[in-house]
C-alpha cells in the first residue's frame, strides 16, 4: 500500500539521499527551510494538517554541536520542541508512524563496549542534551516512532568530515586530527537505504509493535585519525599515480589528543553503538565503514572536490 510522506528537511546530507530512498513508499512531500521554519510551532502544526501523512520522516536538525552551546535555545526549538510538535500532530491526524533521527551524543562516551538502546543517556554538551529531549518528545506523543541513532554522518555532499578533509588537503593546510575519540562513521546514503528498508518492512504490518530507539551505524570501528587517514588512502587509490596534493597529505597527517583540539562543546571519547536489535528486528546490518568510505568516494570522482 502507497504511503503519503511528509519529509522534513530535504536539502541536508541525510534529507537529500532519503528523498530517493523512499521514492519506493508513494508520495514523498519534501520541505526544508525556509518554507518550514522549525522554531514557528504553529507553521509546524499547520503543515502536518494540510498534508496529513501517513508518515513522518524528520532529518532536520540544529547540528552545530559548538554553536548549540551558545544557541542552545535555538537548538532545542530544532532538536527537541519541533519533534514533539510533528509527533503530537501525527497522531491527532491519525498517521502511522513518525521517524527521527538522534545521535551518539546522547551518551557520555564513558563506556567500554558498544551502547545499547536501553543504556543510561548522559550527555556532555548542550547538542546532545537538546537531541536526547526530542528523543522524549517524540515517545511522549503517543504515536509509533522509529528512532535512528547515528554517528558520524557524511556522505557526497553538505558540510561533513570527509569534505572538509579533503578541502584541506587540497590547500595544503597541515592535518592534525583526533586519535583518542572512537566511532562509526557512517554514510548519509547508507542511512538513508536503510530507512527506506525498515519502512518497507512495516507497509502491510503494525507499526506499534516495532516502536522504538534503534541504533544505525556503520560496522567496524575508527577514530577520527583513523577516518582522515582512510579518506586520503581512498581518493590516492582512485588514480595512478595518485594526485600530488593528496599524497603530499596522506604523508603528512598527524594524529593530536583531543585535549589540544580547540573545541567549546565536549565530545565523547567513545562512541561506539551495538546495532544487534536493528539487525534483529528489520534483518539490517549496514556495511563496514571503510567499505561504506570506499563507495562515497568513488562518488565523487570526477567532482570538483576531486579533480
Amino acid at each position: 500500500m502507497a504511503s503519503n510522506v511528509l519529509l522534513v528537511g530535504k536539502t541536508g546530507q541525510l534529507g537529500w539521499e532519503l528523498q530517493w530512498a523512499l521514492a519506493c513508499l508513494g508520495t514523498i512531500h519534501a520541505i526544508d527551510y525556509p518554507e518550514l521554519d522549525l522554531r514557528d510551532q504553529g507553521a509546524v502544526r499547520s503543515l502536518v494538517r494540510s498534508v496529513r501523512p501517513d508518515i513522518i520522516v524528520n532529518a532536520a536538525a540544529y547540528t552545530d554541536v559548538n554553536g548549540a552551546e551558545s544557541q542552545t535555545d535555538v537548538a532545542r526549538q530544532i532538536n527537541a520542541v519541533a519533534p514533539g510538535v510533528l509527533a503530537a500532530e501525527l497522531r491527532q491526524s491519525g498517521g502511522r508512524l513518525i521517524v527521527h533521527y538522534s545521535t551518539d551524543y546522547v551518551f557520555d562516551g564513558a563506556g567500554t563496549r558498544p551502547y545499547l538502546e536501553d543504556d543510561p543517556a548522559n550527555p556532555v554538551n548542550a547538542y546532545g542534551r537538546t537531541k536526547l529531549e526530542g528523543e522524549q518528545a517524540v515517545a511522549a506523543s503517543g504515536v509509533p516512532y522509529l528512532i535512528f541513532r547515528t554517528e558520524w554522518l557524511y556522505g557526497a555532499r553538505g558540510k561533513n568530515f570527509l569534505l572538509s578533509i579533503l578541502r584541506l588537503a587540497r590547500e595544503g593546510k597541515p592535518l592534525r586530527i583526533v586519535a583518542d575519540q572512537v566511532g562509526a562513521p557512517t554514510t548519509a546514503r547508507m542511512l538513508a537505504e536503510s530507512t527506506a528498508l525498515a519502512l518497507a518492512c512495516l507497509t502491510d504490518s503494525d507499526p506499534g509493535a516495532v516502536s522504538g530507539i534503534y541504533h544505525a551505524t556503520a560496522a567496524g570501528q575508527a577514530s577520527w585519525y583513523e577516518f582522515a587517514k582512510a579518506i586520503l588512502e581512498e581518493c590516492c587509490a582512485l588514480e595512478s599515480p595518485a594526485p600530488e596534493w593528496c599524497r603530499r597529505a596522506l604523508q603528512s597527517v598527524q594524529p593530536m589528543p583531543s585535549s589540544e583540539y580547540i573545541s567549546s562543546a565536549r565530545r565523547p571519547a567513545y562512541s561506539l553503538l551495538s546495532t544487534e536489535k536493528l539487525a534483529r528486528v528489520f534483518g539490517i546490518a549496514m556495511p563496514h565503514w571503510r567499505d561504506q568510505l570506499r563507495l562515497c568516494v568513488q562518488e565523487l570522482q570526477g567532482t570538483p572536490v576531486l579533480s
